[in-house]
């Protein structure tokens, strides 16, 4: 059975970097707001804003949830990550 590849969101590093330095986070405390910082390096983080790799699915959810967006935001790139975060994502907002 072949591997299929996730398509990818050209968008997606920006956003990431934008999540962290809207969070007003380094690379590391970006690791610690994930919780990742015991499977994950600084570097992992840097290659995912840069572009060079793409993160994965649970690591997309704790992005998400930092920043308090749904995880479509992240990937769909029509939609753009809201300037003020963390944000209150709609599918919560009462």
């Amino acid at each position: 059975m072949k591997k299929v590849s996730r398509t990818k969101s050209a968008r997606l590093a920006e956003k990431l970097l934008q999540i962290r330095e809207g969070l007003g986070l380094s690379q590391s405390e970006m690791l610690e707001r994930l919780g990742f910082s015991n499977e994950l390096f600084r570097s992992n983080i840097s290659q995912y804003e840069r572009g060079h790799r793409q993160p994965p699915l649970p690591v997309l959810l704790m992005y998400g949830r930092a920043a308090g967006v749904c995880v479509d935001v992240l990937i769909d790139d029509k939609l753009d990550v809201p300037k003020k975060l963390p944000n209150v994502p709609k599918h919560r907002k009462r």
